[in-house]
């Protein structure tokens, strides 16, 4: 039996590259105090997030996908697998991207397909989900809004990943917010969310999301590990933590899978769908 030590970090994250970076070698050195492998870090975690979703808001600092910013994440990975999300500039544009990287550079990237309110004001989107090797297993990445989409996930998992990391700069209600951010539907949303992705297509579910405020936002946090039958392991609640878990992801896929198969059982040609109306126009 081989286990993985894995964690979901819900943290804070700004504008302050210094900071940001400051907090994330703290945590790395935790997690690799706590024997983690994979380490999952929030969407915008260099630079932070929008401060509004308005349209206007000023973006995170641009990073090229080979620049030193990304060089300095994979060098504090060392041994470990880390994923966090960034501002990635290529040609002019930016992303809302994420990378997967450790000591041996960069392992994995996504860019976020789609965007929420007004975010498309501030980014481009991706256009591709892909699932890739990495030494603690083929991974595929999703950003926030991504989850919300169910051919997201299962096009990494018919990609064959065994684990999916989503990271997420994931707020709160705007309108009619609780006042108790563990009761808020929005937070009630994002967890159920992690749990039906991770149960429809039987796999294992990282998610890590920021936490605080910033601008107008309040993050949910909820950092959490799921199992592929969507139950949750570990939990960080509606606060700054990291969520570890361990588990025999082969065996509990296996597991998961030995009597309903779900993508096995999949009847593609049952599935054809006529879009009238539905979906954004290019």
């Amino acid at each position: 039996m081989t286990t993985l030590r894995m964690a979901a970090v819900a943290a804070p994250f700004d504008r302050d590259l210094e900071a940001d970076f400051a907090r994330i070698e703290k945590l790395i050195g935790e997690a690799k105090a706590e024997g983690v492998r994979l380490l999952a870090l929030p969407e915008a975690a260099l630079g932070g997030y929008l401060a509004n979703l308005d349209g206007g808001a000023e973006g995170p600092p641009a990073l090229a996908a080979d620049g030193p910013e990304l060089k300095r994440l994979a060098s504090l990975a060392g041994d470990l697998v880390v994923t966090a999300g960034y501002c990635e500039l290529d040609a002019g544009r930016r992303y809302n991207s994420a990378v997967c990287v450790s000591g041996d550079g960069l392992l994995g990237h996504h860019r976020k397909v789609h965007q929420p309110l007004s975010e498309n004001a501030s980014y481009g989107a991706g256009g591709e989900f892909a699932a890739f090797d990495t030494p603690v297993g083929r991974l595929g990445m999703l950003i926030c809004y991504d989850k919300a989409f169910p051919e997201s996930a299962r096009a990494l998992a018919l990609d064959g990943a065994e684990i999916v990391v989503c990271m997420s700069a994931w707020p709160g209600s705007r309108t009619n917010p609780a006042a108790d951010l563990a009761e808020d539907r929005w937070k009630r949303r994002f967890d159920l969310f992690d749990r039906a992705r991770a149960l429809e297509n039987q796999i294992v579910w990282l998610s890590a999301n920021q936490s605080g405020t910033f601008g107008d936002l309040r993050f949910v946090a909820s950092a959490k590990v799921v199992d592929p039958g969507g139950e949750i392991l570990a939990d960080t609640g509606v606060v700054e933590g990291m969520a570890v878990a361990e588990l025999d992801v082969g065996a509990a896929l296996a597991t998961a899978r030995r009597s309903m198969a779900h993508l096995a059982d999949r009847r593609p040609e049952a599935y054809a769908l006529v879009s009238r109306g539905w979906g954004r126009s290019a």
